[in-house]
């Protein structure tokens, strides 16, 4: 039985394990650090995640995070409105962002396509895509899904979408990793980039 001052690290503990990837001992660890260890760094991190949950929101445009109406990039005027690039998330827009490659615009899915978890094309936005990618500005859609099964999936159901309406259809190329050596690659990457060859 746990003591009645138990409850709030206990709380704490619960808490760090709803991030991705950590469990128990990793959650434990983390918080018993940060109260025997670094209490200003709490502090700081609690200040911080409650500033970003009370004014981070979703761009109104694109979907990515902002703490305006729209983003940057959505009110960048320099970007290229021709192409949108389609992601699942936020974090793969900044992905995207830090290679400094892409220059255009984006559209933020928020998810993918997974009848098995119930995530259908409502559920991802596929009709506020497909509106956007068809006003006439957007002159190629670049879809960055992952390569998972239902990455895959999402890709095959936007660009049949998109292609019926007459709109010009890319998908980021697959291949080897940059600096790795072939026998250490996988051979469904090496398919992919055998046959994709240019």
């Amino acid at each position: 039985m746990t003591t009645p001052d138990a409850h709030p690290l206990d709380d704490l503990i619960q808490a760090l394990r709803r991030l991705p990837g950590v469990g128990v001992k990793s959650a434990q660890r983390m918080a018993f650090h940060l109260l025997q260890r670094d209490r200003e760094g709490a502090a700081t991190l609690a200040r911080a995640l409650d500033t970003a949950v009370q004014s981070v929101q979703h761009c109104t445009q694109c979907h990515t995070f902002t703490v305006g109406r729209l983003c940057a990039i959505c009110q960048d005027e320099g970007r290229d409105a021709a192409r949108l690039c389609v992601v699942e998330t936020p974090a793969d827009l900044a992905a995207m962002e830090r290679t400094g490659a892409y220059q255009g615009r984006y559209y933020v899915l928020m998810g993918r396509l997974s009848p098995l978890d119930g995530v259908g094309p409502r559920d991802i936005g596929l009709g506020d895509l497909l509106a956007r990618a068809s006003q006439g500005v957007v002159q190629e859609v670049i879809l960055a899904t992952s390569f998972t099964a239902e990455g895959e999936a999402t890709a095959h159901a936007i660009s049949e979408a998109l292609k019926s309406r007459g709109v010009h259809v890319t998908r980021l190329a697959r291949g080897v990793p940059i600096g790795s050596e072939l026998e250490y690659v996988d051979l469904g990457t090496i398919a992919h980039a055998l046959s994709d060859r240019r």
